[in-house]
């Protein structure tokens, strides 16, 4: 189902909602606007029904609020440390809008963008989007697609192809935050088990500053599962960034068969289960929630959501020693992201 707000967005024309829906009753909304996921409604063994996704009341409150909710960011996902990297003895200079960083691809990136429909029904919906040459410094024309899909299993499947006309590197991903309690709460109550071996430290600013490092006998350390409250705040490397907020190396390496992650609702009667295609996932806390538009009650504050984004380690284009498939896209391939969230009422 489409519909079409009467509010406007700012290139004039209406927002336009997709509406997804499978057998089991789970509910997905997804908005033209940025790619941007809204809702995930899961029915519960008791017959409620929990919204497990933060969001905003109206479509336009999506443009008054910079955590990216749910939406598709672009080129270039998290940072870009300097907003420049090299390639082949050419420095590229890239548009900051992090102080002297780029964060999400830009102050103009793609969850900013009006996503053209290119088909959609009941069990999906797929857009396009093109990128000019140079657009936010990135060399080459892209075109992207973003393809949200729900099936019978309760998984929202979210898959990300690009092609460019120039090397350009590319890094795409849903910035949804999960909240499993459905209701506005604290997330460090949620359980989880992250399945990987290594994170990368970064600095107040979120840029690496080394290299990766093994969570071993770390507050990182999520491979058995645990409270994300149990070891909140306990190191540098989060009072740094006001909790978590970092890149893990995942064990799966790419293989989307393998979890790489699980979250557990603090009630234990929800769990979600990420798999992904990308190499890493940030975990970020929503330590800077505070003040974003919320569905309900004003606004959130922080911790009220966590995200779990796919995607290549941050500030990758200056890291080609890094072990994970470079980030780089060629104009005869084709980039190719999946991820998917696996809802599990128990």
């Amino acid at each position: 189902m489409l519909k079409e707000t009467p509010q406007l967005a700012p290139d004039g024309q209406p927002f336009r909602i997709s509406t997804l829906r499978n057998s089991a009753g789970l509910i997905v909304t997804v908005m033209d606007w940025g790619a941007t996921l809204l809702s995930c409604r899961v029915p519960m063994k008791d017959g409620s029904v929990r919204e497990t996704l933060l969001g905003c009341e109206t479509p336009e409150d999506y443009l008054n609020q910079s955590a990216y909710l749910g939406a598709t960011v672009g080129r270039y996902a998290n940072r870009i440390a300097n907003s420049q990297f090299e390639r082949d003895g050419v420095t590229v200079n890239v548009t900051a809008n992090q102080g002297a960083h780029q964060l999400h691809g830009g102050p103009d990136g793609f969850d900013t963008r009006r996503w053209r429909i290119v088909r959609q029904n009941e069990h999906e919906v797929l857009y396009t989007l093109d990128s000019h040459d140079g657009d936010q410094g990135f060399p080459g024309e892209l075109r992207a697609t973003a393809r949200y899909a729900l099936t019978e299993d309760n998984c929202i499947t979210v898959e990300f192809r690009a092609k460019t006309s120039k090397p350009c590197p590319v890094n795409l991903t849903n910035h949804a935050y999960f909240n499993l309690d459905g209701q506005q709460n604290d997330i460090r109550q949620h359980r989880l088990q992250l399945l990987a071996d290594s994170y990368l430290p970064v600095d107040s600013s979120g840029i690496p500053q080394a290299g990766l490092k093994d969570v071993d006998g770390t507050s990182f350390d999520f491979r058995t599962p645990k409270t994300i409250a149990d070891d909140f705040l306990s190191d540098d490397d989060q009072v740094l960034v006001k909790g978590y907020d970092h890149a893990f190396l995942l064990q799966a390496q790419g293989d989307a068969s393998l979890p790489a992650a699980h979250v557990w609702s603090s009630d234990n009667k929800l769990q979600m289960t990420v798999y992904t295609t990308a190499p890493a996932l940030q975990f970020y806390s929503g330590n800077y929630l505070d003040g974003t538009p919320a569905r309900e009650q004003g606004t959130y504050s922080a911790y009220q959501g966590l995200a779990l984004e796919s995607e290549f380690l941050p500030d990758s284009p200056n890291h080609p020693e890094w072990p994970q498939p470079d980030c780089w896209l060629q104009p005869d391939d084709e980039y190719l992201s999946i991820t998917e969230y696996e809802f599990i009422p128990l």
